[in-house]
C-alpha cells in the first residue's frame, strides 16, 4: 500500500475516537513563541538544559507540560505567559501568570497557589509540525478557524498524543480531547463548551478519566443522548474477561430525558459492559515505520 498521511489512513479505517484521550490530571502550559523542535521543550531552538529542568520539575509534581503559542505569524512577546490547569472533575481551574525571564519558571510554585484565576477556557490545538506533519496541516487549519472566532482563547500547542486523529485539540480546564476536529467547523466545539456540552462524534474522552471510563461515557451518550460535560460520572470500574464493566452515574434529569428505556438500575446509575480489543496492525504516525496494534473498546451491552 502506498504511503499516505496517518490521519488520512485513520479516516479510511474509521479508527474509533472513543477511549483514546491520554492521561492528564494537572497541566503546566508554557508560552514558547518560537519554532519548536521534534520535542518542543527538549530540542532546539528551546534551551535544552532549561527544558530538561522544567520537564523534570513538572513530572515530579505530576503535571503534564505543553508548549503553547498564538496561531499565525508571531514575534517573541515581551513576557512569557504560563498557565497551571486542573482537569479533575469538580476541581476544574485555570490560573495564568507571566515571567520576563524563562529561568524564573524554575521557581514557579506548581501546587496551584500561583497565578491569577481565570474563567475563560483554553482551546489548545496541536500544531506541532516537527513532530508529525498531520498536526501541521490539519492542526493549523483548526487553530486558524478557532482563532478567527475566539482569538484570546485559542492557542497552538505541542504534541498531545494521537497524531492519526489530527486535527486534535484539548479544551481546558476540563481536559476534553477531540479528534478529526477539521471535519466540519471546529468552532462548534467551542460553542458546545459554552453550553456545558460536548460534541460526542468528535470527542476522544476526558483526560482525567481512565480509557475504559472514557469509552463507557461514549456509549452511554450514544445510547441515552445526554451530551452534558458532567453527564455519566464514573462510579466503579471492574476488569472482566476480555474487557471492563463500568458503572456510571445517571441523575434524575438525564433519566427523564432518556425516557422509559433508559436502562437505569434504579440506583441512579447504568452499567456499561466493554470488550477490549487490539486493532489490526497500523502505522500510528506519519513517521512510523513499524506496524503496531492499538487498544480499542467495543460495546457488549448496557444493563
Amino acid at each position: 500500500m502506498p504511503w499516505a498521511p496517518c490521519s488520512d489512513r485513520a479516516r479510511e479505517r474509521s479508527d474509533p475516537l472513543a477511549g483514546t484521550a491520554p492521561r492528564g490530571i494537572r497541566w503546566l502550559l508554557l508560552e514558547v513563541a518560537t519554532g519548536w523542535g521534534p520535542n518542543a521543550l527538549l530540542d532546539a531552538p528551546f534551551d535544552r538544559e532549561l527544558g530538561r529542568s522544567l520537564v523534570r520539575r513538572a513530572e515530579a509534581a505530576d503535571l503534564r507540560i505543553l508548549a503553547i503559542r498564538r496561531p499565525g505569524r508571531r514575534s517573541p512577546p515581551p513576557v512569557q505567559r504560563w498557565a497551571i490547569v486542573d482537569s479533575r472533575p469538580g476541581a476544574e481551574s485555570i490560573a495564568w501568570g507571566e515571567v520576563t525571564d524563562a529561568t524564573d519558571l524554575l521557581e514557579l510554585p506548581l501546587d496551584g497557589s500561583a497565578g491569577t484565576p481565570s474563567t475563560e477556557p483554553i482551546y489548545a490545538v496541536c500544531a506541532h509540525g516537527r513532530h508529525d506533519r498531520c498536526c501541521a496541516v490539519r492542526g493549523r487549519e483548526v487553530a486558524a478557524a478557532l482563532a478567527a472566532a475566539r482569538p484570546e482563547q485559542t492557542w497552538e500547542c505541542s504534541h498531545v498524543g494521537g497524531d492519526r486523529f489530527a486535527g486534535t485539540m484539548v479544551v481546558f480546564p476540563h481536559g476534553l480531547y477531540y479528534g478529526y476536529a477539521d471535519d466540519g467547523d471546529p468552532v462548534r466545539i467551542a460553542e458546545a463548551f459554552d453550553d456545558g456540552r460536548v460534541v460526542p462524534g468528535r470527542l476522544r474522552g476526558r483526560s482525567a478519566l481512565s480509557h475504559p471510563a472514557q469509552a463507557a461515557q461514549h456509549y452511554a451518550r450514544q445510547e441515552l443522548g445526554d451530551d452534558r460535560i458532567a453527564a455519566y460520572p464514573p462510579l466503579e470500574e471492574v476488569a472482566t474477561d476480555g474487557g471492563w464493566r463500568v458503572r456510571l452515574g445517571l441523575d434524575a434529569d438525564a433519566d427523564a430525558d432518556a425516557g422509559a428505556d433508559a436502562r437505569s438500575d434504579g440506583a441512579g446509575s447504568i452499567v456499561v459492559d466493554l470488550v477490549e480489543e487490539a486493532s489490526s496492525p497500523l502505522l500510528s504516525t506519519c513517521a512510523a515505520t513499524r506496524l503496531v496494534q492499538v487498544r480499542q473498546y467495543g460495546l457488549r451491552g448496557i444493563a
